[in-house]
């Protein structure tokens, strides 16, 4: 007689499965790393690189002016509170527009 499986047995199944693909493909790759590197092809990581976070100094208060802004001559541009309502309203107006014409 056939012994019923629960999700449980299916979830041990699994990950003992996982566990064990990864690790050949762990061994696999190390294998293929250390052929490239008797062969001297360069070992790239595969991927996008990651990212750095800026290191705390080049993290400027609002207020202070950074160095490239001021070598470079180009200041930040700030919207006045009343120039982002007209934008604000404009958009609300061109989304209302386009929702009209759809229904």
């Amino acid at each position: 007689m056939a012994r019923l499986t629960t999700a449980t047995d299916n979830a041990e199944i699994l990950s003992y499965a996982l566990r064990h693909l990864e690790q050949e493909r762990d061994s696999i790759l190390a294998k293929i790393a250390h052929i490239k590197q008797q062969l001297g092809v360069e070992v790239r990581p595969v991927g996008r690189p990651k990212k750095v976070a800026a290191p705390a100094a080049a993290v400027a208060a609002p207020e202070e002016e950074t160095p490239e802004a001021s070598e470079t001559g180009k200041k930040s541009r700030v919207l006045s509170p009343a120039a982002r309502k007209r934008i604000s309203l404009a958009q609300k107006k061109r989304w209302a527009a386009s929702r009209g014409e759809k229904a």
